[in-house]
């Protein structure tokens, strides 16, 4: 016997996975998670016996329901489906799937299109992050055509504008959990920082690396892995996430100087396999950190005068825009706001079926 739960497949960003309504899944976590698992297909390397892609950036889910809170219309939250381990990790944001939430909700009826333009402030649950996304919604149907490119994603669609509202520290409690601006660890300065992302800035340098080494290349190199695992387990716990040896974050980021024109060059791991790209939250992180005298990022980065900035994070596959609101103070620089373009498509409506023993459905 097999159980059917409805949803929607989005791409949200450079990620994509199914979208549920958190009603018509388990209510308690463990059961929900196991549904997950098998929905998904893991644990399984090619995830063959379920939607999972068999990469980190196909193997994401979206749960989301109309809000309650006072200002907030949708309440999500992100799931990283693990690929050889059965565990669905909801400790970091994505904001990559985010940018699917509100078009799947628009989807489903969850809220209304107001209008040619859709605004809807989002709380993601797992940090409590709050942003507004703006959705066009011409004759009060999402659109997903138009003329927005994004690194990592081929052809164009229409435009998916994203605020952050006070997300530093939303994962760690605060900016710079440790407490300083760069730190050493096992050898090696490092900058610890969270702007939505927990992520450990350290330069490629430092590891006898250029910084433009493909994904390839970097993911064959053992060594390299072994000796970031290395400071990522006591970045972890200094950064006020406990035990991170089964966690997706702290993200690892190695950084170079810009080479076609951008701000800042990244190599992210996320945590173990290098990103194709890099992520929505971690990209923003990275702008944080190269704007912030002293971080380990700043040292090498190209960063535009005023206090509108547009910091443009070099990857593997491209570049990540995001703008940055900043005031400068006392010699110290505070970033007040950051904003960034997505783009999302729905790519199949229907149901996804999970064996009755997992879970029988509703009763």
């Amino acid at each position: 016997m097999l159980t059917a739960i409805p949803c929607i497949v989005m791409r949200g960003g450079t990620s994509k996975g199914p979208f549920f309504i958190a009603a018509d899944l388990p209510a308690d976590a463990p059961t929900r998670d196991r549904v997950l698992l098998a929905a998904m297909g893991s644990p399984d390397s090619r995830q063959i016996d379920g939607l999972g892609g068999a990469d980190p950036l196909t193997s994401k889910v979206g749960i989301v329901a109309r809000s309650e809170r006072p200002g907030v219309d949708l309440d999500f939250l992100f799931g990283q489906v693990l690929i050889d381990e059965g565990r669905v990790d909801t400790t970091p944001n994505c904001g990559n799937m985010l940018a699917a939430a509100g078009p799947f909700a628009l989807e489903r009826g969850l809220v209304q299109a107001t209008g040619g333009l859709t605004k809807l402030r989002i709380l993601t649950l797992n940090t409590g992050m709050v942003s507004e996304v703006s959705i066009e919604t011409p004759a009060g149907r999402v659109n997903y055509e138009g003329q927005t490119r994004i690194d990592g994603v081929p052809g164009t669609a229409a435009p998916i504008p994203i605020v952050f509202l006070d997300v530093a520290g939303s994962v760690c409690g605060s900016l710079l959990p440790t407490g300083n601006v760069a730190d050493v660890i096992d050898g090696v300065r490092a900058t610890c920082i969270d702007n939505g992302m927990p992520v450990v800035v350290m330069r490629a340098e430092a590891f006898g690396l250029t910084g433009y080494e493909s994904r390839d290349e970097l993911n064959a190199n053992r060594e390299l892995k072994a000796r970031i695992e290395a400071i990522r387990l006591p970045a972890g716990r200094m950064m006020n996430l406990g035990d991170v040896a089964r966690k997706v974050v702290p993200k690892m980021s190695l950084v170079a100087p810009p080479r076609t024109g951008g701000s800042l060059c990244s190599r992210t791991f996320i945590p173990h396999e290098c990103h194709a790209a890099v992520g929505v939250l971690g990209a923003v992180t990275l702008a944080t950190a190269a704007v912030l005298p002293g971080s380990v990022a700043h040292g090498v980065a190209d960063v535009p005068k005023g206090d509108r900035k547009l910091v443009s994070i070099e990857h593997p596959s491209g570049e990540f825009s995001i703008e940055l609101t900043t005031e400068t103070a006392g010699g110290g620089v505070t970033v007040k706001q950051a904003a960034l373009l997505r783009t999302a498509r729905m790519l199949m409506r229907g149901e996804v079926f999970v064996p009755a023993s997992v879970w029988a459905g509703h009763r």
